[in-house]
Parts: C-alpha cells; structure tokens; sequence
C-alpha cells in the first residue's frame, strides 16, 4: 500500500558534533534553555566558550515535567525579553527540549495564558511568532528532539497539554554521546526505556508504514542489547554512542506514527500516581504486547521481527528484561487495583494516542 514518511530535522550525530554547533547557528544570537546541574557540569561553561557573543542568554532552572505554574514566568519574561535573540538552543532531557518548545512558540500577547488557551482547544494553530530550535540532548530516550511535540503539564489541575505545531519541529538535532557520560543509572534506565516504548509504541499503531517499522525494529533491538550492558558500565562511550543512536532511530519511528497505548496509560499513572515518565510508559510494555497480537496480520509480521512467533515467548522476554533492569511491570506494583487498572485502560484507549493503538481499532 502507498504510505509516506516525514521528518525536516537536519541531524548531527557523533562524539564531538557538539562542536559543529556554531556552525549550526551561523551567527544568529540565541538563548540556551537547560537543566539546574548543567552549571555545575561545566556544560554552561562549555557553551559559553563556544557561542562566545552569540549567546545572549541562559535559562537553567528547567523542572522535570514542565508545568504551567512554572512555565507561565519563564514564558511570559522570554517574550518580553525575546526580541534578543533568533533562535532557543535546548541542552538537556526531555524537560528541557518541551520547556524550549513552550518558549519558542510566540503568543500575538506574549503572555503564556493566551498559550494555553489555543492548546485548551485542541486546535492547531499559527503562532504569531517562532523562533527556530536547535535541540540538543543529553539523554538517549526523549526522541523529542526529532519530534514537533511537547507535553505541558498542569497538575494543580491534573491536566496535560499536547503543543504540536508543523513550526514546533526542531530546526537541527545535536546528538553527542559525550554529553551523556555523567547521566546516573536510574536516568539512563528511565530515559532507555522511554525509548524502548517510543519504538514498540509505532509498532503496534495504526500509522506504522515500512519506513517507521525499520527505524522502530533496530531501535527495539539495540536497546535490548545494549542498555543492560551500559547500566553496567556506564562510563563506556561505545555504549553511549549506540544507545543514543538507539534512542534517534526510536525518535525517527514515532515522529511519524505518534505513540499510542502505553504512553496514554502513562499520562495519568503520572499525573495521579507520580511515577516518572520512562517507567509509566514502559511498565505495561508487555501487557501492551499481548492486546496488540494477533490484531493485524501485517503488525504481527513486524512484532515477530522482535520477538519470534510465540507470544508468550515474547512477552515472557519483555517481561524478564524489564524486570532485569528493576522495574516491575504489573499495576498492582504501583498501587493501583484492578478495578482501576481496568478503567484507567478503558480511558486511555478512547484517548488520542490510545485511538493510535491497533487493539483500539480491532476492538
């Protein structure tokens, strides 16, 4: 069947290509968006010493899962201040890259609640303003670097928000494998299996297409044989490289299909429970598995490129592999009851990304 694929992301990958980014920027002026320890990392420093004039500004008090309590100061004093630059590097995980997207996305006002407002309607849009992203990560997982999405968090008022614009695309991605030598375990887990998710999720999705699957395949199969390996030597850079690639390839497959079941069960295992992104959208991997098989003869081909023809097999395996890397995999697990697991699925299949899921459509 015709099918098509899509993604504008110029790409440097490779110890060192953090170098390149002056290049990259061309004289423009810009603003670096990055987490609190990157300071203290030298990272601040480092960037400093490359953008030389050209950097005009630091924001380094990035917050895991960026919520709209914070985001509305940040928001509101770049646009009053963001006529300074051209263009938002983001340095750092996930929360950095949405944070930057946030801010790069200019309101006729400036002000973040007139931001809201547009993403309450579920409604694209055309903002007033952008200013053009470099995104560079410094975790292998996030995928957002490759992505036009963002999560906007509110959980005063458990909400979330979904930002994704064709101008909320990355301009560039820098993916050095250098920048990642100093992430702990727990992160390199967490981030990993994001990953892991990010690739199975387009699988199993009603948007899969031959392009995707082999993008998602070999990122299912790096991850599986390299993150055990790296949590046990987390200073080799070989690693490192290979899981970052990894983590692109996951990143290149879902830009496409979107994700799906998993990462809409997630959203409120974080929301109401708390638990962190990586393991919320991993930990019903395999019960994600067995809804998804036998749903789609063409899907199930692709699955079986991951994990042989029996299902339980397979599960068996994802099962044993999340487990291997301490995390458990059942509702129960993480306090919550059947009862609710019950629902919580029931809810998140009629969600966006769960309506992506191939068991959605079946059912």
């Amino acid at each position: 069947m015709p099918h098509s694929y899509h993604n504008p992301v110029s790409i440097h990958s490779g110890r060192g290509c953090l170098e390149r980014l002056p290049a990259i920027l061309a004289g423009r002026r810009v603003v670096v968006v990055t987490f609190p320890e990157a300071r203290g990392l030298g990272l601040v420093g480092r960037l400093e010493g490359l953008l030389k004039d050209a950097l005009v500004g630091v924001i380094d008090d990035v917050r895991p899962n960026p919520d709209v309590a914070q985001l509305a100061g940040l928001y509101n004093r770049f646009w009053q201040d963001g006529a300074a630059c051209d263009a938002i590097v983001a340095v750092g995980g996930g929360s950095a890259i949405d944070t930057a997207k946030a801010l790069m996305v200019g309101t006729g006002s400036g002000q973040f609640d007139e931001l809201i407002g547009l993403l309450a309607t579920g409604k694209p849009f055309v903002p007033a303003s952008v200013k053009p992203l470099i995104a560079v990560p410094t975790t292998a997982g996030t995928g957002s670097e490759v992505t036009p999405w963002a999560t906007i968090w509110d959980a005063g008022n458990q909400k979330k928000y979904s930002l994704h614009l064709e101008q909320t695309w990355p301009e560039a991605a820098v993916i050095d494998p250098e920048l990642m030598l100093s992430v702990p375990a727990g992160t390199t887990v967490s981030t990993g299996l994001d990953a892991l998710s990010h690739a199975l999720e387009s699988i199993w999705n009603v948007n899969a297409n031959p392009i995707s699957d082999t993008f998602a395949v070999s990122a299912v199969q790096d991850i599986f044989a390299c993150l055990p390996a790296l949590l046990k030597d987390l200073g080799n850079i070989e690693l490192r490289e290979r899981m970052a690639l990894a983590a692109l390839k996951a990143g290149m497959a879902f830009s496409n299909t979107k994700t799906a079941l998993a990462h809409s069960i997630s959203y409120e295992m974080t929301l109401r429970h708390g638990l962190a992104h990586g393991i919320a959208c991993s930990f019903t991997l395999p019960i994600v598995l067995e809804k998804a098989w036998a749903k789609s003869a063409d899907r199930d081909l692709t699955l079986q490129r991951v994990f042989g023809p029996d299902l339980a097999a397979g599960t068996r395996r994802l099962r044993e592999f999340l487990n291997g890397l301490g995390v458990k995999t059942e509702f129960a697990d993480y306090g919550v009851a059947d009862a609710e697991a019950a629902a919580m699925i029931a809810r998140a299949m009629d969600g966006a990304r769960g309506k992506n899921f191939i068991g959605a459509v079946a059912a």
